[in-house]
């Protein structure tokens, strides 16, 4: 995966969901574009040079995920959000 990529902004309902995962520190189910599975704790959303991150927790790292790159995410209280462009 390329970080030179062109960032394409997802929906703002979908940032939104994010935006309550973060504040209530839930682990997300997250399936990224690539295939990877991984299950992590949603800490923040941060903007670096227009490219929009989630930061997670997982097994005790910090780790960014390009929202671009998440095509989807579950959790219990907010169900499961397929992740689309803007």
């Amino acid at each position: 995966m390329s970080m030179n990529e062109t960032y394409q902004p997802i929906n703002c309902d979908d940032y939104d969901n994010l935006e309550i995962a973060c504040m209530h520190h839930l682990v997300l189910s997250l399936q990224l574009k690539d295939g990877e599975m991984l299950e992590a704790k949603a800490s923040d959303l941060v903007l670096r040079k227009n490219v929009e991150y989630l930061v997670v927790e997982e097994s005790g790292a910090t780790r960014e995920l390009r929202l671009d790159k998440i095509a989807s995410f579950s959790h219990p209280q907010i169900g499961t959000v397929v992740v689309s462009e803007s």
